[in-house]
């Protein structure tokens, strides 16, 4: 039976299952399977192309690079676009989850656990009803900006306390989503664009996406490598951390920003994808153990798995159509998410 991260940090180094796999190594055995799902991302979907074209359409100086041969405009127009964002938007919903449940020192935690997607929700929503955006590009910054609200006020009432974030969280979802749905019955054009950001996925979006929010990506993966080892002690409880030397408040604050940056992040990028930042950091700490300077690795290689993978699986399980990833990915992590339930103690509930 698996159990928190704080109790296994807890632990005594006796009772501790002792790890067969050299952690690096797990680290480099991740690393090739995202570069073979990033390579699969671009061989395959509902239209078949070899791999001499995806090479030609990849390299202007290529032999045979023709943007105007149909595979090679699919390949460079439409799968290196989405492969990018999958790999951008699954690292950061690798590591938001991670911050999430070591900040909160809860299992169950994900950005919409604490209300953060609903509030990307609300502002994609009024964006279209009142504003009239209808682009990719526009829905970005209203879901950064939606995201963020919500973080900062979930964060500013429950005070990183993991069962009062748990409880604003819960409120603040109860009270954003009949607003969403008074809002989407009351405008025909703002469900029909609504629906298909809600869904989840990484179609309808450029490069030009990636160009505009790359920054804050950066920042919020270098404020997560931070906080990995201060969220090892944070584990093991506040007082036990502050007997070691660090600032808890520090520590919540840097995460607070982080996690305000990541999950604005991945909400913009790929919209409302379920379950992938609960998944990832369970993963992770089976593979590597309690310590968040492996864990935070390893669920940011495993995050871009995770997602791209659920991609490739929605544009091959249904002939000639496609599933959105946000779909795929429900599917994978619904399962996680009762085992979870059923074998595990929420941390202070």
């Amino acid at each position: 039976m698996l159990t928190s991260p704080a109790a296994e940090a807890l632990a005594p180094a006796a009772r501790r299952p002792r790890r067969s796999r050299p952690r690096a190594g797990v680290v480099v055995a991740i690393a090739v399977v995202l570069a073979l799902v990033v390579v699969a991302s671009l061989l395959l979907g509902v239209r078949s192309v070899s791999p001499d074209k995806v090479w030609a359409a990849l390299w202007p100086g290529a032999a045979g690079h023709d943007l105007t041969d149909p595979d090679q405009r699919v390949v460079a127009q439409l799968r290196v676009p989405r492969t990018v964002l999958g790999v951008l938007a699954g690292l950061a919903l690798g590591c938001v989850g991670t911050v999430i449940q070591g900040v909160t020192r809860n299992p169950i935690a994900d950005p919409g656990l604490l209300g953060i997607t609903p509030g990307a929700s609300l502002a994609v929503v009024c964006a279209v009803s009142f504003l009239g955006v209808t682009s990719p590009l526009g829905f970005v910054w209203f879901a950064f900006a939606g995201a963020a609200a919500a973080a900062v006020i979930v964060f500013s009432i429950g005070r990183a306390q993991p069962v009062r974030l748990a409880l604003v969280g819960a409120a603040l979802t109860a009270f954003i989503t009949p607003i969403v749905a008074l809002v989407l019955l009351s405008d025909v054009n703002a469900f029909n664009q609504y629906r298909f950001w809600a869904v989840g996925s990484l179609t309808g979006r450029g490069l030009d996406t990636a160009a505009a929010l790359w920054p804050f990506l950066v920042v919020g993966i270098l404020l997560s490598a931070l906080l990995a080892r201060r969220l090892t002690l944070l584990a093991m409880g506040d007082d036990v951390a502050a007997a070691l030397g660090q600032s808890v408040g520090v520590t919540r604050g840097l995460a607070a920003a982080a996690i305000v940056l990541l999950a604005g992040t991945a909400t913009a990028f790929a919209g409302p994808i379920a379950l992938v930042g609960l998944v990832v950091p369970h993963a992770a700490r089976r593979l590597v153990g309690s310590d968040y300077r492996w864990i935070m690795p390893v669920a940011a290689l495993l995050g871009p798995v995770v997602l791209l993978g659920a991609d490739v699986i929605g544009r091959l399980i249904v002939p000639n159509s496609e599933l959105e990833a946000g779909v795929v990915s429900a599917f994978i992590g619904a399962p996680v998410l009762v085992a979870v339930a059923r074998g595990r103690s929420v941390a202070g509930v």
